[in-house]
């Protein structure tokens, strides 16, 4: 008697299993939704930033130093 209850209560319907999924995969599709509307967010930000100035100025004042006698060039 206690076997066949205890069966019966862990059981699960296919209702009750396709509910649980679908909640989910649910779930998981609203996580990758998420990444994709950031990933294109993050895509139009450097996009930006690399139209911008900071990147094309060219540092004048650095000067290459590794030909110096340290290097064996002499």
């Amino acid at each position: 008697m206690l076997n066949t209850l205890l069966s019966k209560a862990l059981l699960v319907t296919t209702t009750q299993l396709t509910m649980i999924l679908i909640a989910v995969a649910s779930i998981f599709l609203v996580f990758i939704i998420i990444a994709i509307v950031k990933m294109y967010r993050l895509k139009a930000e450097n996009k930006k930033l690399m139209e911008t100035n900071a990147f094309k100025e060219v540092d004048e004042s650095y000067k290459d130093f590794t030909s110096g006698h340290l290097y064996g060039d002499n």
